[in-house]
């Protein structure tokens, strides 16, 4: 099930927002430093991370699943949205850089479908960043945050999907260690919470991700098979036990 797209714009308006968007953007920009040229498309709600892409990449899209509804973004300039089929992307074959899907894969019904179609879209050597909610992580225990829906991952338990859906996992990493408060206090300490996190307790974080590459197989080429000639078989209009026996050919006199 997803997550209404009016309630994901209100989350990320309000403080607790704001600082959850400025964290897994430093967290996805550590990932992904350089995109001078690429073209990078963000599946599910993934508009509060793809702006620091926006003066860089060569194409920005956001494509935003039926299910979850789509709104204009940016404000400021021409819509770089579109209300999308999940399974079914309005996008060329190996037209994509860089995926990145966050707000969609837990909460998708056709899991294998979805990886498939990223799959097709994405370039021989693109990348693939997916954000879904920790599995031991408080993120995905409290309804006033948006990884509350759908299904929770651990980063080990991710990285095997992708790979039973013809991906290469490359790097995992994870964000968010602070509780999803709207205590101001706490909120402050976001940043230091962050980095004490990543080094004491990694398994508590809100959020897994992981990043892969599309896997590409080498067709193996086919041994030809040589025609064998064929032995003429004598047919009776009576069937008999001797009818479809291998008759060998006349024998001729010297």
């Amino acid at each position: 099930m997803f997550t209404d797209v009016v309630d994901l714009r209100d989350f990320y308006a309000e403080t607790v927002g704001q600082v959850t968007q400025r964290l897994l953007r430093a967290q996805l920009r550590e990932l992904w430093p350089d995109v001078r040229g690429l073209r990078v498309v963000g599946l599910g709600y993934a508009v509060p991370f793809l702006r620091p892409f926006m003066d860089e990449a060569e194409r920005v899209l956001a494509l935003m699943p039926a299910a979850q509804g789509v709104l204009p973004w940016p404000n400021e300039r021409a819509n770089l949205a579109a209300l999308v089929e999940e399974i079914d992307l309005p996008l060329p074959d190996r037209s994509v850089d860089r995926l990145l899907i966050v707000h969609a894969l837990e909460c998708s019904e056709q899991i294998r479908p979805l990886l498939r179609e990223a799959w097709r879209v994405l370039a021989d050597g693109g990348r693939m960043l997916v954000v879904v909610p920790n599995r031991t992580g408080l993120w995905a225990q409290f309804d006033r945050s948006p990884f509350y829906l759908g299904h929770p991952y651990s980063a080990r338990q991710l990285a095997a999907l992708l790979r039973a859906n013809m991906f290469t996992p490359l790097r995992a990493a994870r964000a968010l260690y602070l509780p999803p408060t709207r205590s101001r206090l706490l909120l402050s300490a976001a940043p230091t919470v962050e980095r004490m996190g990543r080094r004491l307790f990694s398994r508590f974080a809100g959020v897994a991700i992981v990043e892969a590459g599309k896997q590409i197989y080498a067709g193996v080429a086919q041994p030809t098979v040589m025609a064998r000639p064929r032995l003429r078989v004598a047919h009776s209009r009576n069937p008999s036990p001797a009818a479809g026996r291998v008759v060998p050919p006349p024998r001729t006199r010297d």
